[in-house]
């Protein structure tokens, strides 16, 4: 017997929908700024003079890269509460996780930015007797910012998306709202092709802008 898609079901649950789409979209949204800020913070203060700070910027940003961010997510809901006694609700510890974790891939590419600007606008800007805060601000930055915005604009997408890990501490987001909605009506592949959907129309427009300004970088 042929399988019968029903998509009624979508339809029904609209509100349900609705509801998850904006839990993922509030996420993302907040996730993405926090880890913005995490990284301007901590990309300018490891290019001090301070080994120190470097060090110790470095392993964080390279134990939130090599660790999967789900571990993550589990491991401030679960296990600061054992090991430090802090109890986060799973809204915190989800949003923590997220923003650490943006902010990691944030500092690595503020950073980046920072170093590919020639040794000559350094060496200039000190001639004219810049301190580093005017040599930052009037010519660094400026120049860094333009290659800076189409990592992070991709690393955005990847943020969205990673929103969908938000499920395994029950948070209601898209994907966990689609969890619950196929236990009620055991129709896993109507629900599944509709978050598909409802993810590809909220990444299409950002996946189109990150190309565009990689574009008008390389022109």
């Amino acid at each position: 017997m042929p399988f019968e898609w029903d998509f009624n079901v979508i339809f029904a649950y609209w509100p349900s929908w609705v509801h998850g789409a904006l839990i993922t979209f509030a996420y993302a949204v907040g996730t993405i700024l926090g880890g913005l800020l995490i990284g301007v913070v901590l990309g300018t203060a490891v290019l001090s003079r301070y080994r120190v700070i470097g060090w110790v910027i470095d392993a964080y940003v390279q134990v939130f890269r090599c660790t999967p961010l789900l571990v993550q997510i589990v491991w401030f809901y679960y296990a600061l509460p054992i090991l430090l006694g802090i109890n986060l609700s799973a809204w915190i510890a989800a949003g923590i996780g997220l923003s650490l974790y943006m902010g990691a891939f944030s500092t690595e590419i503020f950073r980046a930015g920072v170093m590919s600007i020639d040794k000559g606008q350094w060496q200039a800007a000190r001639a004219l007797g810049m301190t580093e805060f005017q040599m930052m601000r009037r010519t660094i930055l400026p120049q860094a910012t333009r290659r800076m915005i189409p990592p992070f604009v991709n690393q955005s997408v990847l943020q969205l998306k990673n929103t969908s890990l938000l499920y395994v501490v029950a948070v209601p987001d898209l994907m966990y709202t689609s969890s619950v909605l196929v236990s009620q009506t055991y129709r896993p592949l109507e629900i599944y092709t509709s978050v598909a959907i409802m993810y590809f129309v909220m990444l299409w427009p950002l996946v189109k802008l990150a190309s565009r300004l990689e574009t008008r970088v390389d022109a």
